[in-house]
């Protein structure tokens, strides 16, 4: 017996009792004995990983049951694959009998018509598994693009509205430690260091937030620490910028249930569908930091303003920051982990690098300050140009995903033309088809995120400015801070001290792509 939350709906004659009562009658009245009862109650047909389905196979194998009889084919499963493969192959191997009283079909009369039309219904049955899938699916996606919120749980920071859509509410207790939680990030903080910082001062985490909010009593089960995932997960989050983001993930197919990522173009955002917590600049600066260095924290926990953005200008590794009794310094990592052999030092200290950087910042400003114009214009013209070589590499790769979408298809389709002609085993068809299936899923992601990077206007014109403001803001600063640098800065590279004049070259790349300075 099964009943799915679909079949629910269709009303008491679809019922397990209705099933049982049915199923009993038909055993007394052909003196048969009850061996066992096997009910799935929820599942869909299309999943034979049931715990109740399982159960009867072993008892199968053992051989406690030599007959199974359902209501009709639709009840032991939609996916009409298996359940040709279990009445065909399986059932008949342990000696056991198959009847679906609905559909007359009785394996001990295999000359039948009903056996005949056998695997027509199966096809049906799984159709019928197929279209309502769809449906549900367009029901759902269209109740989230009118701005209906349909997740369970809201992010945190916010709870569920009382208005037809759900629309989230801003939890101030919550939405006071998200805003810190950005704040702590702008000053340069990793996500580990804020995690730690939180849980030392006992902050409830999410979880735990959660569960003293609906009164729960599981308060034991909760872990109290914060991780640097969840805070990382908070930063990346545009729901608090009161977009409504959903959408975002999908099962394979309805045989399939492994949860899949969609591409970025394929979310449903609805924009200002509840207050924000995080101001857009905010958002944009703490996105910044992310497209630049991950900096690494000291024995101390400190993060070096510079640290993560330092580059060896020969093998291309980053510099380490070591500390040391004769003093601070930045080293190749490739010379400090595998020896001379593979890299020199490049060793620069730290105030002496600190002192170049601020420099340079400084004599940015100055350059500003002088013609700002003539500022912008060099930036556009520097970002141009990098803009146009990013294309072509985008393109390029663009071409070569699309060409391999196309030939995971095909590959597809030879493997089910294969399967059918009997040249192929289905369990050799069920993985390439798997092993292709998940190659597409992870090429349409990147794909995805070309295209849209692709469409894209490129707001020269709007980055000057802001390029300008950030100039502004932070070449005043007496010395270099985390949050400066993550800023305004994209890398710097150095290279190797000269031997014969002491001098060595230091290119720093600042952000926007807009500067180059040597």
């Amino acid at each position: 017996m099964r009943l799915s939350r679909d079949d629910d709906k269709s009303g008491e004659s679809m019922s397990i009792e209705n099933q049982r009562i049915i199923l009993r009658r038909y055993a007394g009245e052909h003196g048969g004995e009850i061996v066992q009862e096997y009910a799935d109650d929820g599942y869909s047909g299309t999943d034979f990983e049931r715990p109740a389905v399982k159960r009867m196979l072993q008892d199968a194998q053992s051989g406690k049951i030599n007959t199974i009889i359902v209501k009709d084919l639709s009840r032991f499963g939609r996916n009409y694959i298996q359940v040709g493969q279990y009445i065909d192959y399986i059932f008949p191997a342990y000696g056991i009998r198959f009847i679906a009283l609905n559909d007359n079909v009785d394996t001990a009369d295999r000359t039948s018509a009903a056996m005949d039309m056998m695997p027509i219904m199966n096809v049906f049955n799984e159709w019928h598994a197929s279209n309502t899938s769809k449906k549900i699916r367009a029901v759902l996606e269209a109740s989230q693009r009118s701005g209906k919120y349909t997740n369970w749980t809201y992010p945190y920071g916010y709870k569920a509205g009382e208005n037809e859509k759900r629309s989230a509410v801003i939890d101030e207790a919550a939405a006071e430690v998200v805003r810190r939680i950005y704040d702590l990030r702008l000053q340069g903080n990793s996500a580990r260091t804020i995690a730690i910082l939180l849980t030392d001062e006992g902050v409830p985490n999410p979880a735990m937030h959660y569960t003293k909010q609906d009164g729960s009593k599981r308060d034991g089960y909760c872990s109290a620490r914060w991780s640097a995932k969840t805070v990382r997960w908070i930063l990346s989050n545009p729901t608090y910028l009161g977009n409504t983001v959903q959408h975002k993930t999908t099962r394979v197919s309805y045989k399939n249930h492994k949860v899949v990522n969609l591409p970025q173009s394929d979310w449903i955002i609805n924009a200002n569908a509840h207050k924000a917590i995080i101001s857009k600049e905010v958002w944009d600066k703490v996105q910044a930091t992310y497209k630049g260095a991950r900096g690494r924290s000291d024995k101390s926990d400190r993060v070096h303003a510079l640290s993560g953005l330092m580059v060896c200008g020969d093998c291309g590794k980053k510099l380490k920051f070591k500390s040391a009794k004769s003093g601070n310094c930045f080293v190749c990592r490739t010379y400090s982990d595998l020896g001379k052999k593979y890299c020199s030092p490049h060793r620069i200290a730290e105030n002496l690098i600190e002192s170049v950087v601020l420099d340079d910042i400084r004599s940015l400003l100055n350059a500003v300050e002088i013609d700002e114009e003539k500022a912008k214009e060099r930036f556009s013209r520097e970002r141009a140009k990098r803009c146009e070589q990013s294309r072509y590499s985008d393109e390029k790769q663009l071409k070569a995903n699309l060409n391999r979408l196309a030939e995971l298809d095909k590959f597809i389709q030879i493997a089910f033309e294969e399967r059918v002609s009997g040249k192929m085993p289905e369990s050799v068809c069920v993985n390439l088809c798997q092993k292709y299936q998940s190659e597409k899923e992870s090429l349409r992601q990147i794909t995805g995120v070309i295209e849209k990077r692709l469409a894209e206007t490129d707001n020269t014109d709007g980055d000057a400015e802001e390029y300008v403001k950030r100039i502004k803001r932070y070449a005043n600063g007496e010395k270099l801070t985390r949050e400066m640098c993550l800023q305004i800065i994209d890398f710097i590279t150095v290279g190797e001290k000269n031997a014969e004049n002491g001098e060595r070259e230091v290119n720093i790349y600042y952000k926007f792509q807009g500067d180059f300075r040597q």
